[in-house]
């Protein structure tokens, strides 16, 4: 999955279950599920994410999924949007510690961006409910941009109550996928569940 950039992974891997642990990003009993639970389910995620995009990872954490969807895809340019300074601190030194070059942190809110920077993709994983996440990510997805957020069973629950507040900030085609189907039963940490939501524009790349 992660192919030429497997040693990579593994460094960070590393570093979540040491650093991450000893800051509180990672809790201690994530650390024998982290490849499964964590890595392997954010790298997934970039099968929603079209070759060449900016993608903005809104409350980054840990960066999960953004610094997974950084080792695993080279060719995307990641923003890691996070208010926290510990957290921030931590993705600052993790970018450094792995030489990437398609990284930036950003110490801050999503709302604080609005109306200044725009991305291809705008993801999230467990970050908060899905209409909160919309006012906070649709106004950061440029014409013919999704939204990608990573979320579980009650996908399709958040989805419908949560209608109204998408259309309203200029979201269309809200809907639930799961990526990695295919790779269920073969490799742990598949299949995912993701809200996918275009903004209607420019034509999508593929």
């Amino acid at each position: 999955m992660f192919s030429d950039a497997l040693p990579l992974a593994e460094r960070f891997a590393h570093l979540l279950a040491t650093d991450g642990v000893v800051r509180g990003l990672i809790g201690p009993r994530e650390v024998p599920r982290l490849w499964e639970r964590h890595l392997v389910n954010c790298a997934l995620l970039g099968l929603g994410v079209p070759r060449g995009a900016t993608v903005a990872d809104v409350g980054s954490g840990a960066g999960l999924p953004g610094l997974v969807l950084a080792i695993g895809r080279p060719d995307l340019h990641l923003t890691l949007v996070e208010p926290l300074l510990r957290r921030t601190t931590f993705l600052t030194e993790a970018v450094e510690h792995l030489a990437l070059a398609n990284v930036e942190v950003v110490r801050d809110r999503a709302e604080a961006l609005h109306g200044h920077r725009s991305f291809d993709v705008v993801t999230s994983r467990a970050v908060a409910p899905l209409d909160r996440l919309a006012r906070w990510c649709l106004p950061l997805v440029v014409p013919g941009g999704r939204m990608l957020a990573m979320k579980g069973a009650s996908a399709a629950d958040e989805v419908a109550r949560s209608g109204a507040v998408i259309h309203r900030l200029g979201g269309r085609r809200a809907s639930v996928v799961r990526y990695g189907a295919e790779l269920a039963g073969r490799v742990e940490g598949a299949p995912i569940i993701v809200v996918e939501i275009v903004v209607p524009g420019a034509p999508e790349r593929a």
